[in-house]
């Protein structure tokens, strides 16, 4: 016990050196070099630009792709799936759809630091979930299955809807659709990021902790049950858990793919199916993957003039090293 008390703290130190360092080169890098000693002196442009838009953007990048990471985690130890996504439980639909609609309406009222469209976007998020996991509960064989099914129908539903309202929406709106679907990482006040990490940390920490009972639901329902587990409680937890998080983080990044499904992945080709390894190190390589991908898009501003939505690059760095990896699983397999 004490070996591996050891080793979950020596992996979850390691991955937050690794996101020191990704959060170091986020902030002192851009589309201008910034001076992290003129940064820190009072009353200079250097100051202003660190504290007001390079820090808020790195920490929200940090926040969301630990988030993603995390809960893709736990999902994919969960549902016994390597290829389940944090967005399966209708997080996305319902995010993708009340975001939609705010910005087709021009919503400009904001309320908790969050803007109109971030706070449609929470409360879609929020109201999907507790759809899905409503329905998932009221089925007589109140499983995993019943609830993801439900996700997927209403992920479909809201796809069709933000095709019809991007059919009505003007040329100006549309874009402003299409480039929050495609995810981006804006420059959030801190009371809005105050808000969304307290949501995401904790929800984080209390699925790190409940690892080990997630290691003993990956085996399956009956024998979890017959090892002492509440089955249908703990499930229960883990998903408005990991919804908790995820809606969080889509509020103000929009679509996000790959980081949830990718660095999961890497993390248990390296430290094997444990939880108490392979989540808290998805979260601290997830938020570093982020960072070091909205690093990438910022810095493509000095040779394209402006600046690819993050999700963009997270799908092209994400997609091709997924499917290496999928092809290798394969052939040993």
């Amino acid at each position: 016990m004490r070996a591996t008390a050891g080793r979950v703290l020596g992996v979850t130190g390691a991955g937050l050196l690794t996101l020191a360092v990704c959060v170091a080169l986020g902030v002192a890098l851009g589309e201008q070099p910034l001076s992290l000693a003129e940064a820190f002196s009072d009353g200079t442009t250097a100051n202003t630009i660190f504290w007001s838009l390079r820090l808020p953007r790195v920490v929200l990048a940090a926040v969301v792709g630990a988030a993603l990471a995390a809960s893709g985690s736990m999902l994919q130890a969960l549902l016994r799936n390597p290829l389940a996504d944090p967005f399966v439980l209708g997080v996305s639909g319902g995010a993708a759809l009340g975001a939609t609609v705010a910005l087709a309406l021009g919503v400009s009222a904001s309320a908790l630091g969050l803007s109109g469209t971030s706070l449609f976007a929470l409360v879609g998020a929020v109201s999907a979930t507790a759809l899905v996991l409503a329905v998932g509960r009221s089925s007589r064989e109140a499983g995993t299955t019943t609830t993801l099914l439900a996700g997927v129908i209403f992920n479909a539903f809201a796809l069709a809807a933000i095709i019809f309202i991007k059919a009505l929406v003007a040329p100006d709106k549309l874009g402003e659709v299409l480039f929050w679907l495609a995810g981006s990482l804006g420059h959030e006040s801190w009371p809005a990021l105050g808000l969304t990490a307290g949501i995401v940390l904790p929800a984080v920490a209390v699925m790190a902790a409940l690892a080990p009972r997630i290691n003993l639901l990956s085996l399956g329902d009956d024998d979890a049950r017959s090892l002492g587990v509440d089955v249908e409680r703990t499930r229960l937890w883990l998903l408005l858990l990991a919804s908790a998080a995820v809606a969080a983080a889509v509020a103000l990044s929009g679509l996000v793919g790959f980081v949830g499904l990718l660095v999961p992945h890497l993390a248990r080709l390296v430290l094997g199916a444990d939880q108490r390894l392979s989540l808290p190190a998805s979260a601290c390589l997830g938020a570093a993957f982020l960072v070091l991908a909205d690093l990438g898009a910022r810095l493509l501003f000095r040779v394209f003039q402006t600046e690819p939505p993050v999700g963009v690059i997270t799908a092209l760095l994400g997609g091709p090293v997924f499917l290496v990896l999928m092809v290798r699983r394969l052939r040993a397999g």
